[in-house]
């Protein structure tokens, strides 16, 4: 049987989400400059689509700080320091730029902030369920480390950050989710881990979710800051070794 055909407005959903992606990815690498100014007719041209599906693309990326609208003017691309740098489209995309090794980095200073603080509130307050679900998702990550199946391996990993960071009962830390994904997604993508899942790393998960389940928020808290560190050093190792996806 033939798929079904796409509706029209599934269609400039589709025209949408690639010009935003190819504009958000030019943006971040720098190829196009800060203050350099594009006419919405320049777009519709370039990218052979409708106005409308311009204009789209265009306030997404302005509220996400990437550029802003000029009257008789254009579009003007903007400073890095007004980047809503927290948008997991641009987190994804600065990944797919060349300084991704850096994003990483700082990602990981970011997630050394808050993923050891959801880890010991986590002690306190997740419910059966979701210490059930983190001891699941640590299973899974040994059983496709060992398949070599990093992509399952991957969808296991953010299982698991993903609950932890629920079942530390704060909303504001919940919403950082998506962050951590980004992270985690653009490690794989981008070839900056190890082929083989490291041993300790899946150990140190087994023991954030064990001191999570026993309520040992101390205990919590230092594994998952040993989580970062693995990761850290690992892409510093991958850098160097001069790996690229």
């Amino acid at each position: 049987m033939s798929d079904a055909p796409t509706s029209p407005a599934g269609h400039e959903v589709g025209l949408h989400a690639g010009v935003l992606d190819r504009l958000g990815q030019e943006i971040v690498s720098g190829t196009l400059a800060v203050d350099s100014v594009v006419r919405i007719d320049q777009l519709d041209e370039r990218f052979g689509v409708s106005r409308s599906v311009v204009r789209e693309a265009v306030r997404v990326l302005s509220s996400m700080g990437l550029v802003e609208t000029r009257r008789r003017l254009g579009v003007r691309v903007l400073p890095s320091a007004h980047w809503n740098v927290f948008d997991p489209r641009v987190i994804r995309w600065r990944l797919d730029g060349p300084d991704r090794e850096d994003q990483l980095v700082s990602l990981g200073e970011l997630r050394r902030g808050f993923e050891p603080v959801a880890a010991e509130l986590a002690a306190d307050r997740a419910t059966p369920d979701q210490c059930g679900a983190m001891a699941a998702a640590v299973m899974q990550m040994t059983v496709h480390a060992k398949s070599g199946d990093l992509v399952a391996y991957l969808e296991a990993d953010k299982d698991f950050h993903r609950t932890m960071l629920e079942a530390s009962g704060n909303e504001m830390l919940a919403a950082l989710s998506s962050v951590v994904a980004e992270v985690l997604s653009g490690r794989t993508h981008h070839d900056l881990m190890p082929r083989t899942p490291n041993p300790a790393a899946i150990r140190l998960h087994g023991e954030v979710a064990q001191a999570i389940g026993s309520g040992d928020s101390k205990a919590a808290s230092a594994a998952m800051a040993a989580i970062i560190d693995e990761a850290s050093a690992a892409v510093r190792e991958t850098k160097g070794s001069g790996r690229r996806s």
